[in-house]
Formats: structure tokens, sequence, C-alpha cells
């Protein structure tokens, strides 16, 4: 009687860059890092924990005080870096995902952008209406992803928040409301004009 081969049922991994999305969307915090400035602290690095959501194409969200002191930081140089980490929960966190993210923060005071950190933060209604209160959008570069034990990538911004996750890249314009989903009037066929054969002349009796 021939063996039937048994084939192995293999579970399919995740991409990298998808489960960064997927921590990036849980996420309600993170570990601010910015620089000092040089001429007092030799820009050096600062750390300081930020509550955080994300913009609809994944983008990170801040909503910080231009009191704090990594706001100056910002101010001074836009360069930053968050640590997001999902290890709660696990006995040994270091076998937990955790990812690095490098970019820029962009102070972006825009309405959409504010509702949905304060969706995300609900406790931040509070000071919500402060002055020195602003939005920053995180202009991300790469990001370092820890999986686990050897399993270390990294990944480029365009594979987290590309066009094909819903995020528009800067500079790209969208078409004004009047002009979208507007259907182009069809062309007319006109009728090419039919020649007509010339008669031929009648043929006489004999």
């Amino acid at each position: 009687m021939a063996r039937r081969a048994v084939k192995s049922a293999t579970k399919p991994q995740i991409p990298p860059a998808a489960l960064v999305r997927d921590l990036l969307r849980t996420a309600d915090r993170a570990a601010l890092a910015t620089s000092l400035p040089a001429a007092a602290y030799q820009a050096w690095p600062y750390a300081s924990l930020v509550l955080m959501a994300v913009a609809a194409g994944g983008s990170p969200i801040l909503f910080i005080s231009d009191l704090s002191e990594h706001a100056k930081n910002i101010a001074a140089d836009n360069r930053v870096s968050l640590l997001i980490d999902g290890t709660a929960g696990r006995k040994d966190p270091l076998t937990g995902p955790r990812v690095t993210l490098l970019g820029r923060a962009i102070r972006a005071d825009d309405p959409d952008l504010k509702a949905r950190f304060l969706a995300k933060q609900p406790a931040a209604n509070l000071y919500a209406g402060f002055g020195d209160f602003h939005v920053y959008r995180i202009e991300l570069t790469r990001a370092h992803f820890v999986a686990g034990f050897g399993r270390i990538f990294w990944i480029e911004a365009a594979d987290i928040i590309g066009k094909k996750y819903g995020y528009a890249p800067a500079g790209e314009q969208k078409a004004p409301p009047g002009e979208r989903n507007v259907a182009k009037p069809a062309k007319r066929k006109t009728a090419k004009p039919v020649k007509r054969k010339a008669a031929r002349p009648g043929r006489r009796g004999r």
C-alpha cells in the first residue's frame, strides 16, 4: 500500500511591515527622543513619554505643548525618534515586538488630525483648547522593527505609509470637492458625409 505524503501545515508569516502598521494603530503612547540644544548640552539625547495616535495613512501624530522640553528641541532640530513598545503582558519582554521610528516632527494645525488624536486620547480634551498645544505629524523616514529574538528588520517608510495604504504623500494635491468624481462628457460621434455616386446616363434606344 502506497504511503501518502503528509504536508505539514505551516502558518503563513505576516510581513514585517504589516506588523509595524498594526503596532502603530494599536499604540497609545511612545518614548520620544529629541536633541537638547547643542550650545548648552552638546546636542545630548533627551527621551520623554508622549501620547500618540495615527493619521488615516499610518503616520504617527502627537499633541504637545510649546512649553515642553521636547517641543523646544523640535523647534531647533525636528529630527526625532519614537519607540513604540508592544511587549506588555509578556513574561520575557525581549520576545515581544517593538519598533523604533525615525522621522521629522512637522507641526500640522489640521482640525482633522486634532480630532483624530482626541478620539484616541479623550483625556487630552482637558487641555485641547490651550493655545500652546499643537499637533505634530511624524514624517517617517525609516523604521527599525524587532519582532523577537533574531527577527530584526529595517523597513522603509513607503512600506508602512505608502499610497496603497491610503496615505497621500506631502505635496500631492487632492482635487477640489467640485471636481471629484465628475464624469467627463462623452465625445459625440459625428456622422460621416455619405458620398453619392453620380447617376449614369440612361441608354438610348436604337
